[in-house]
């Protein structure tokens, strides 16, 4: 059988690199001051940056606004994460 995709939206807003709005997030799996990495309707992403803090979050309407100096957005599949989690994982409780 064919595999067949639905483009969900997803949307990224980045103003002056200080503040990022981004729509179509599924869920926030970690945060911290230098980066943080969420689940969207497109795949992992992954914000690096410096001071950076979450000013708004609403995973019911799938939003969050970041502020702080953002230096990159890297993109995977969320099977790609998994597969990487589940790898360290192994290689940790061996």
């Amino acid at each position: 059988m064919e595999e067949k995709t639905v483009n969900k939206s997803h949307k990224v807003l980045l103003s002056n690199r200080k503040m990022g709005n981004f729509s179509g997030v599924v869920d926030v799996l970690s945060f911290d001051v230098s980066e943080i990495l969420l689940e969207t309707e497109q795949g992992m992403l992954l914000i690096k940056g410096n001071n950076l803090h979450v000013n708004r979050l609403s995973l019911e309407k799938g939003e969050i606004d970041v502020e702080g100096r953002i230096d990159s957005l890297a993109y995977s599949e969320v099977k790609d994460y998994g597969k990487q989690a589940e790898s360290f994982l192994g290689r940790l409780f061996k």
